[in-house]
């Protein structure tokens, strides 16, 4: 696994997109203000050709500009780190028009971002093995104040590494909008992450009295919405990613966007049957909307402990991962070893950057 070197002020910081870009209302303001924000920090900052389109469908412009825009801006040297404008609908497009056997014997680079990212953050490792950083899009840098999950995220590109601790309460709906570009995250509900346990068998929620989990791996997964769309495809090399890396084991962390139960369930069921969950020591679930949803008696706890209990690794659910902020920085392809504590609902991680 390959780790791209570490930010520092004087460095540029470029920004691409490959989904969404920041053409409209809140997107450009507080894209505009995460500008002068890493300026202030002692940073150049240098946007690609469609950061301010909009003529693409379900992404900033044409698959064929996106797909360029990301392969040039990654092997350029007129960046030290690229994040990512945005999420979106339709990255898949671009894939064909990135070059990543470039990408691969190039000197790497930290790329960031998360949900349509998934579709770079995961083909980074399993195809390049270049680590990246699944975490938040450049406009959420525009807030004001920065919730400490961003603190922690520029922090990983920095290289000051965070020991991560979770966060105490998380967002269910945002107040940033068109008059309030650089509204903070609102964050108003008490985060409680659910447990299964493979010793007892038995599913833990937070303040129940058990004996501590720990587990470690090394770091795989993404947005549950691309990775079924992945899978099976002519970029899917994830089982000789598992295989090279067979003797570290992998933690495998997935959340959902769109999906309801029945959809998640049926994306895991998916990569069981490809052989992705094989060598795994341990799945992390991030929040979802899904989880307000119960569908013909069925629950997001059980969409996915149903079918992955079979494995006897702990399986974390609701935590900081993905669309309902905020989120932790998780460097994809590192070694994460990770310690819950079902009776105060505590889950700590801290990274090794194995090759």
């Amino acid at each position: 696994m390959r780790y791209p070197a570490f930010i520092k002020p004087g460095d540029t910081i470029g920004f691409a997109a490959p989904s969404f870009g920041c053409n409209i209302e809140p997107y450009r303001s507080s894209f505009d203000h995460a500008l002068s924000v890493f300026q202030k920090k002692g940073y150049r900052t240098l946007c690609g050709e469609n950061v301010y389109a909009g003529d693409g469908i379900g992404i900033s412009s044409s698959p064929e500009r996106c797909g360029a825009e990301f392969t040039r801006m990654m092997l350029s040297d007129d960046c030290s780190a690229l994040l990512s404008c945005g999420g979106g609908e339709l990255m898949c497009e671009i894939l064909d028009f990135v070059d990543f056997h470039a990408l691969a014997s190039a000197k790497p680079k930290w790329f960031m971002g998360y949900s349509d990212n998934t579709n770079l953050t995961f083909l980074l490792a399993t195809l390049c093995d270049t680590a990246s950083v699944y975490g938040p899009c450049a406009a959420a840098f525009g807030m004001e104040p920065w919730h400490i999950s961003l603190h922690e995220a520029f922090s990983v590109l920095e290289g000051r590494i965070p020991f991560l601790k979770g966060y105490e309460a998380y967002e269910i709906a945002s107040r940033k909008d068109v008059d309030h570009p650089l509204e903070p995250y609102a964050c108003t509900e008490p985060r409680k992450i659910v447990c299964y346990d493979p010793l007892t068998e038995r599913i833990l929620l937070s303040g129940q009295r058990a004996s501590p989990l720990s587990f470690s791996g090394r770091l795989i997964g993404g947005c549950l919405d691309i990775l079924a769309n992945l899978c099976g495809t002519q970029f899917d090399r994830t089982t000789d990613f598992l295989e090279r890396y067979a003797d570290d084991g992998f933690i495998w962390f997935l959340e959902a966007c769109d999906l309801n139960v029945f959809s998640i369930r049926r994306a895991v069921w998916e990569f069981q049957h490809a052989g992705w969950f094989r060598h795994v020591k341990g799945f992390l679930f991030g929040r979802t909307l899904a989880a307000q949803q119960k569908l013909m008696g069925l629950d997001h706890i059980h969409a996915v402990t149903d079918l992955l209990s079979c494995y006897h690794v702990p399986i974390l659910l609701d935590v900081d991962i993905g669309h309902l902020p905020p989120m932790m920085p998780l460097i994809t392809g590192s070694i994460a070893y990770v310690d819950f504590s079902p009776k105060d609902g505590s889950m700590d991680l801290h990274y090794e950057l194995k090759a």
